[in-house]
């Protein structure tokens, strides 16, 4: 049996029940921290919470040598572990269909998403999100601007009056220079409202480390939250199309939007 477990958004403690039951009864517990990661948590205090040894995997060790995980599998109960949920922007689709090649047994648990708590910070209403995208560093797609596929989700929205929910980049083993083990980086709302604000500098809505004790969520227009810092990642940002009464007093009040920002026409 292979079974998928989300571990949330935040820390050890992020994890449903039913997850970290999986965990416990795991002959072998995996995971990969290169799509997402637990700001909150160390794989070391994850080991701890759970009693568990966690072999960690990178992108070539999930999803062009997945065997050992299969393996695993195919003679026991294992475990793999993803921040968030595993289907949804940490997709692992891959490798429960490598799984079903062989007939091993699959299962999902699923953990919280970012695109979950982006509306239940916001207070902006699920049903009214399009379709996400995610910016890349420049250096990732190799220019300087925002990839036309963004603008275009962007505006394909706001023709709908819907909002768009920007993931922002994370780079985890791979630099500008190309691979690099020790290469660790996360874009932030900030620098990502600058380049967008370079587009189109409408309303934004920053949302930093959801999940933790103290998430972060500011609304402003784009120029205006380039100018300020939101601390530690993990960051999001959510571009609003038109807003109901109730959307829009949720922003003035629970993300300190001036009215001058939220008035304007989207």
């Amino acid at each position: 049996m292979l079974t998928f477990v989300g571990l949330g958004l935040y820390d050890e403690r992020s994890i449903t029940v039913e997850g970290r039951s999986a965990i416990a009864d795991a002959d072998r517990v995996f995971a990969e921290f290169y799509t997402s990661k637990l700001v909150g948590a160390t794989v070391e205090e994850l080991e701890a919470y759970h009693e568990a040894e966690i072999e960690v995997r990178d992108r070539s060790g999930v999803e062009g040598t997945p065997e050992p995980i299969l393996d695993a599998a195919a003679d026991g109960d294992a475990v793999f572990l993803t921040a968030g949920d595993t289907m949804i922007s940490t997709t692992h689709v891959d490798l429960r269909l490598r799984a079903a090649d062989r007939g091993i047994d699959t299962h999902v648990i699923h953990g919280t998403t970012a695109e979950a708590a982006a509306a239940s910070l916001t207070g902006l209403q699920n049903y009214r999100f399009g379709k996400a995208t995610t910016l890349p560093f420049a250096y990732a797609h190799g220019g300087d601007g925002v990839p036309g596929s963004v603008v275009d989700t962007i505006a394909d929205n706001r023709e709908r009056g819907l909002h768009t929910l920007v993931y922002l980049d994370i780079k985890v083993g791979i630099g500008p220079m190309g691979p690099d083990p020790d290469h660790e980086e996360y874009m932030t709302a900030d620098h990502a409202a600058g380049r967008l604000a370079d587009e189109l500098d409408t309303l934004g809505v920053v949302v930093a480390r959801a999940g933790s004790p103290e998430p972060v969520v500011a609304a402003d227009r784009l120029s205006a939250l380039a100018e300020r810092t939101f601390g530690d990642p993990l960051h999001l940002l959510v571009i609003p199309g038109d807003l109901h009464v109730i959307e829009h007093d949720a922003l003035v009040r629970l993300a300190n939007a001036p009215e001058s920002a939220v008035s304007a026409p989207m």
